[in-house]
């Protein structure tokens, strides 16, 4: 489970930035093509921030929707998951959106 590690990466970065302050919420952007699985992180996120200044936190997971382009259609469609195939059958295809694993902001006391 790698959940844990960039969810420990995650507290250990808040932290650099907050000290001592209590945190609130922290809200993330984690796209389906990232290879995390948001409840998995969420509870990560419960264990790992015990005893810190982030315990008890809201965890506020945003989880666009995958977006790609067909390179040989130039239709662009959903991605759900990790299989890059166009609807008209083509594997060529441009991945716009969906790999995001971004930090978007904290709340602070």
């Amino acid at each position: 489970m790698h959940e844990l590690s960039i969810t420990q990466s995650l507290i250990d970065a808040v932290l650099d930035r907050t000290g001592e302050r209590i945190v609130t919420a922290v809200n993330l952007r984690v796209g389906p093509l990232s290879g995390v699985l948001p409840d998995a992180m969420r509870f990560c996120f419960d264990v790992a921030s015990a005893g810190t200044p982030l315990e008890g936190a809201r965890l506020m997971i945003d989880e666009p929707q995958g977006l790609a382009r067909c390179r040989s259609c130039d239709d662009e469609f959903e991605l759900a998951d990790l299989i890059l195939l166009c609807h008209c059958g083509s594997a060529d295809v441009e991945v716009l959106r969906g790999r995001e694993l971004m930090l978007m902001s904290v709340e602070v006391a």
